[in-house]
């Protein structure tokens, strides 16, 4: 670089010594344009015309061009003076980072020493591709961000200018972004990435996208780069048991420490979002003493002595919760039923004794009431040993067993885990599926929704069972009229004085489901580069971002989405042009044409048809024959008499003629105008009168016609 800017120093310090040494140097300024990466002898100007110089004096005067810099691009043919490309050139060699690239040089004869500036315009041509600084960039995007969120992203770089540089980007085909191109006069365009909807990273925690630059060249080039989108997560999910209810045995003899079952809970969450802590449900008597849940792995192990005798059954209700920064929890019902062993011996209990008996005691007189119970067992076996001993020397005895079974009684009605039973059915569920498991318990017999035993009398039970109907999103939005009409074409027309918030339209939908399936949001998406109009998101309205330009469409199509807030959100589109014109008067109402809905020709129709017509040519010959019967006679009675003659001329009179009789009557010229009226009598009368009305005078003259027997 410094040997560069020595070498130019003293070319500059040679040019002003030849300068100063030559009496008659002439300074001319001559401009040539040349495309970069040509081949070497191309064609640059033809220097000895430009230059006013003969050919034939080129090599005696000693004609050559010397460059500004070190290295010379140019050389000159003394036999003809054309100024040719010595190298190959690279514009962005010559001039990096400047949107304008030059090459001075100068042309130098002798004989009188002359001194011509040149300067070489290089232009650009469209040799270099856009590139991006890295392959890959890498977006974290949380999963509670709203749709319309922008992130913007890495521009491209192109070596070449104008517009051989970049012009626009576009961004992989993907349902969740969208790109909006941002264009600045120093920077050039810059891309953005506009989410479109909401993200969920259960479903899908990555998303790779392919951005792509495109310059404007002719043919166009282009560079991509990856963008992977890593969705964070956040706690939207709650820990969900493997089942609602659980159900396990345990002897009543069960050691402590003896693991009864394990509780799976799992949460589609990661992090300390997805961890699972399991936990009993505060309040619940007589279980924290017996029972304990390991809170990492789900375990339930006894903890206190169990006794059949006195609870037969346990209910215990058990919490899941996550770790996240706000947590959320699930629930389910451990049913643990105890096992009776026989760990209880029959208590005998000696209710009266009879110490002395008579001899002549009948047979059958209660001399003992014996009363024996069991705690073990659902329906006992009693087994009594008597034994009859006397007291003679020696004395004998005689033992019997007696075997007593004990039967049942029905003593107990059904009894409902739960008096009142919430049943959660999402609707369009298929008929004939199992919502719900109802169960009841008899310590005698018997099962059922209203339970009833079999005993004598029967024992029965009731238990309410409210069935709640949760929504589906199984409705999509509906556009509301006057955009929802069929075959309508939405249209809205804007002043180009339009300021900033200038309301153009308010869309309006409704959903038929409920809570967030029925919570709407609007969308908008208007042409590339755009960027005039925005929507609420919640309320619907279109309203202009900023004031119109010059630069901007006359009419701008805009697509809009209308989207529920279901799993999976279900949307609903229309598209409307916006049409700008110069002023509020130039605006007109736009009547939407409907088109007609083209019905089946039907009998009926033919029927009515057929009728109408028939009704209608007798209409008309009825008139036609009225019409022909009032002419008859009309031409009878002018037949009878002779009909006058009236004749106009064009100078104002008129003449009256009856038969050969002819009456002449002349007004002034004034007249032209005048009106007659003549009224032909059935009889002829004795006088003729004539009338003539203007609008200045009137007047009757009278003449006696004479008759026929004249």
């Amino acid at each position: 670089m410094a040997s560069f800017k020595q070498a130019t120093f003293v070319w500059i310090l040679l040019k002003i010594l030849l300068s100063y040494l030559a009496g008659n140097v002439m300074s001319r300024q001559i401009v040539y344009t040349v495309s970069e990466e040509v081949s070497p002898g191309t064609f640059v100007g033809n220097l000895a015309k430009d230059l006013n110089l003969k050919v034939d004096d080129l090599e005696p005067r000693g004609l050559r061009i010397v460059a500004a810099s070190s290295k010379n691009n140019f050389a000159v043919n003394l036999k003809t003076g054309v100024l040719y490309v010595k190298e190959t050139m690279d514009r962005e060699q010559l001039c990096p980072n400047a949107h304008a690239c030059t090459v001075n040089l100068e042309a130098i004869v002798n004989n009188p020493l002359n001194v011509y500036s040149i300067e070489v315009k290089i232009s650009d041509i469209n040799d270099n591709s856009p590139h991006f600084a890295e392959k890959a960039q890498y977006i974290q995007i949380s999963e509670l961000t709203f749709p319309g969120t922008k992130f913007p992203l890495l521009s491209a770089e192109d070596p070449d200018v104008g517009s051989n540089s970049v012009t626009t980007y576009k961004v992989s085909n993907n349902p969740f972004f969208s790109l909006e191109v941002n264009t600045d006069a120093e920077s050039g365009p810059s891309p953005e990435l506009v989410l479109q909807k909401a993200l969920d990273r259960e479903r899908m925690s990555t998303i790779q996208l392919v951005l792509t630059a495109i310059d404007g060249g002719k043919p166009s080039r282009s560079g991509t780069t990856s963008v992977i989108v890593t969705v964070l997560d956040i706690n939207d999910n709650a820990p969900v048991f493997s089942k609602t209810m659980y159900k396990a045995q345990v002897l009543e003899n069960a050691s402590i420490g003896n693991t009864i079952l394990k509780l799976n809970a799992t949460d589609p969450d990661e992090g300390l979002n997805g961890e699972v802590v399991y936990k009993l449900k505060q309040g619940q008597k007589g279980i924290a003493d017996k029972f304990a849940v390991n809170n990492t792995t789900g375990e339930i192990t006894v903890i206190g002595t169990l006794d059949y005798e006195d609870i037969s059954a346990y209910e215990i209700r058990v919490e899941a919760w996550d770790r996240g920064h706000t947590p959320l929890a699930s629930h389910c019902k451990v049913l643990v039923e105890i096992l009776d062993i026989n760990d209880n011996a029959p208590d005998i209990t000696l209710s009266s004794l009879l110490d002395n008996v008579s001899e002549d005691a009948k047979q059958g007189t209660v001399i003992a009431f014996i009363t024996v119970q069991d705690k073990d067992g659902e329906t006992a076996l009693y087994n009594i040993s008597i034994m009859a001993t006397d007291e003679g020397t020696p004395p004998l005895s005689k033992t019997r067993v007696i075997a007593i079974h004990i039967s049942d009684v029905n003593d107990n009605a059904p009894r409902f885990q739960d008096s009142a039973i919430n049943v959660y059915v999402k609707e369009n569920s298929p008929a004939g599926g199992q919502i719900a498991t109802v169960s009841a318990q008899d310590y005698d017999y018997g099962e059922n929704a209203q339970a009833t035993d079999s005993g004598v009398p029967p024992l029965s039970s009731n238990a309410t069972i409210n069935v709640f109907i949760l929504d589906e999103n199984d409705n999509s939005p509906v556009i509301l009229p006057p955009y929802s009409e069929p075959g309508s074409v939405n249209s809205e027309n804007i002043p180009y004085s339009a300021e900033a918030g200038y309301f153009v339209a308010k869309i309006r939908a409704v959903d038929a489901d409920s809570g967030y399936n029925a919570l709407l949001s609007y969308y908008l998406a208007e042409p590339k580069g755009t960027n005039l109009f925005r929507i609420g998101s919640s309320t619907g309205e279109i309203r202009t971002k900023r004031r119109m330009s010059d630069n901007d469409l006359k009419t701008h199509p805009l697509l809009i989405t209308v989207s529920d807030n279901g799993e999976p959100s279900l949307s609903a589109t229309m598209s409307m042009d916006v049409v700008v014109v110069e002023s509020l008067d130039d605006i007109k109402t736009t009547f939407r044409e409907v088109p007609v809905k083209e019905e089946s020709f039907s009998d009926l129709n033919l029927y009515l048809l057929i009728a109408i017509v028939s009704v209608s040519v007798i209409f008309l010959l009825s008139l036609v024959g009225l019409i022909a019967a009032k002419c008859y006679r009309t031409d009878v009675s002018f037949s009878r008499y002779s009909a006058p003659v009236i004749s106009t001329h064009p100078d104002g009179s008129w003449s009256f003629s009856k038969s050969t009789q002819q009456y002449d009557v002349c007004f002034s010229s004034d007249t032209i105008k005048s009106d007659v009226v003549v009224f032909p009598s059935p009889f002829p009368p004795a006088d003729a009168e004539l009338i003539s009305i203007n609008s200045g005078d009137t007047f009757t003259r009278t003449q006696t016609l004479p008759t026929s027997e004249k």
